[in-house]
């Protein structure tokens, strides 16, 4: 029986029904960020909670409610979770290999200059480490190799959890930026090309940031032209990938780009004065172990075939022969218990309109089958026999399985808030509230979810569809406002509690989380503040600069 969309429940009253239904949001607030909940119990949790205000507030069919969860959960496991699986998996490869000690070696011998280090591990190192992992990887391995080089525990979390920003949209292999287009239904090619912007920018100003950070203004100014090297090597090759070819590889490709052209600059220019910390040794590279161009060469394989698998999984050849010649992908054209039932109303709509409901998982096209190919490759060029391979993987997966019924909970939460109407009662209510000040609160709003949920997947799954309804009633592009979502959530990155848990356990400040939190958030702030302003211009001065992409998918 169709069931029509009503935005204003509750007694006619768009803001008192959006008061309502907000309600799973300030539960979510609430479990994650008072209580302390574990993710996955407060995932399932607010999942729940929100059938329930579906129903009872929205009077959704009850099938249909669970219907639009269930959708929601399978797609976050498929093909969003399958990425993550398989990103992590091809890591934990390489450290069951040895061969990231290795990696890890090659890095941190090139210079003695903490500083420099500092560019290297914690900025363009971190970088890849977010496009192929993710998962607090990132801060986790590169405060860890700056402790192992001397650094200060407190400074190196720090530092790192500054860095680790320009890379977040597009890692690992583009997943937040992926989440985003899958929420709203706008080309992930062209969120890639909105978001690239922004992180261009980005990356143009952390490095140097990050060295302010960590030495103060005056001292940092030694090392600009490496930072700038740094940075306008990242931000070049990052905006190249994510107009062209889409968001899985900007992370993993510029980051190499940038440790290449910062290695060869460093090379051949050093600072006048090499800083080090007080208590340094004289040499602060001694213990570094020396390895041959070979083993350095095998040690970053796994990767290098990484970017050839991904390269050749985007062509537009190998899609096509894949999914319309040979028809490899699963497809559900109309999801039973909703296509058909749900219908968007005015003023979504102009006149009711049924909200189709499909499931498809092109398996073999998926981003995460190219990683899991190339982790089978890295298997063989690294002589890891079958089994351990699947013992790590078996491992990878109980690493993972929490966070895998996060994501899941999270996306089925989303899913639901869009097809009972709760994401377009919370737009319309946000458009009424804000008016064409809204592109302030957007990055806000990002940052809020990533706060929340230490994810910016998670975020843009939770807030993606309010960010694109409220912008489309304030006729404002609605790629600005969900760019402008990934945009603050990063900067949420670095106040996030699960961020900040992940740079003490890895650092040994556990029960220290308060100082680092103290401090980052003064930077957070700042950043955020730098986001606004951008997304404040691209709003009223220069909207010329994003694409634009359909108003409601």
């Amino acid at each position: 029986m169709p069931w029509n969309q009503n935005y204003a429940a509750l007694n006619g009253s768009l803001l008192l029904t959006a008061l309502v239904v907000a309600i799973p949001i300030f539960f979510l607030f609430w479990a994650l960020a008072v209580k302390r909940m574990k993710g996955h119990v407060a995932g399932l949790l607010t999942l729940a909670l929100t059938i329930v205000i579906s129903v009872l507030v929205y009077r959704m069919p009850i099938t249909a409610a669970l219907s639009a969860s269930a959708l929601g959960m399978l797609t976050g496991l498929f093909p969003i979770g399958w990425i993550i699986l398989t990103a992590v998996f091809l890591f934990n490869l390489t450290v069951e290999s040895g061969q990231f000690e290795v990696i890890k070696s090659s890095i941190s011998s090139l210079s003695p200059d903490r500083r420099i280090q500092a560019l290297l591990i914690a900025f363009s190192f971190s970088a890849f480490m977010e496009g192929v992992a993710g998962q607090g990887a990132p801060v986790a391995v590169a405060a860890a190799m700056l402790i192992g080089l001397g650094f200060p525990p407190l400074t190196a979390a720090v530092i790192c959890l500054v860095a680790n920003t320009p890379p977040v949209p597009f890692g690992p292999v583009g997943v937040p930026t992926i989440m985003m287009s899958t929420v709203t239904g706008i080309p992930a090619t062209t969120m890639a090309r909105a978001v690239g912007i922004d992180m261009a920018i980005m990356a143009l100003i952390i490095p140097f940031f990050m060295v302010v950070v960590m030495v103060g203004f005056q001292k940092a100014k030694e090392v600009l032209p490496a930072a700038l090297v740094a940075g306008v090597s990242y931000a070049a090759a990052s905006l190249v990938l994510s107009t062209w070819f889409g968001p899985e590889l900007p992370a993993i490709t510029a980051s190499v780009v940038s440790l290449v052209c910062l290695v060869g600059f460093i090379k051949i220019w050093q600072p006048k004065t090499i800083w080090t910390f007080e208590n340094d040794a004289a040499d602060a590279t001694a213990n570094a172990t020396a390895h041959t161009a070979g083993q350095v060469f095998k040690a970053w394989s796994p990767f290098l075939i990484l970017m050839v698998v991904m390269g050749i999984w985007g062509t537009p050849a190998f899609k096509a022969y894949a999914e319309k010649t040979h028809h490899w992908f699963l497809a559900v054209p109309k999801w039973p218990g909703l296509d058909g039932i749900v219908f968007k109303a005015a003023p979504i709509v102009a006149k009711p309109a049924a909200y189709a409901a499909s499931y498809k998982w092109q398996y073999l096209t998926a981003p995460g089958t190219a990683m899991f190919l190339s982790a089978l490759l890295s298997m063989v060029v690294l002589k890891i026999s079958p089994a351990i391979g699947a013992r790590v993987f078996a491992k990878t997966f109980m690493q993972l399985r929490f966070a895998l019924i996060t994501l899941a909970s999270v996306i089925g939460l989303g899913f639901l808030a869009n097809y009972s109407g709760m994401s377009f009662t919370l737009g319309l209510a946000m458009a009424v509230l804000t008016g064409m000040a809204f592109p302030i609160f957007s990055p806000i709003i990002g940052l809020i979810g990533v706060f929340l949920t230490g994810s910016v997947t998670s975020s843009a799954a939770l807030f993606g569809k309010l960010q694109q309804v409220t912008a489309i009633q304030l006729g404002l592009n609605p790629v600005l406002t969900t760019s402008a979502n990934l945009f603050g959530g990063v900067m949420g990155k670095l106040i996030s509690p699960q961020s900040i848990a992940v740079a003490c356990a890895a650092v040994g400040l556990v029960g220290k989380e308060t100082d680092i939190f103290r401090k980052t958030l003064k930077y957070s702030m700042i950043l955020l503040g730098m986001v606004i302003v951008i997304v404040l211009l691209q709003a009223f001065v220069i909207p010329w600069i994003l694409p634009t992409a359909p108003a409601v998918s």
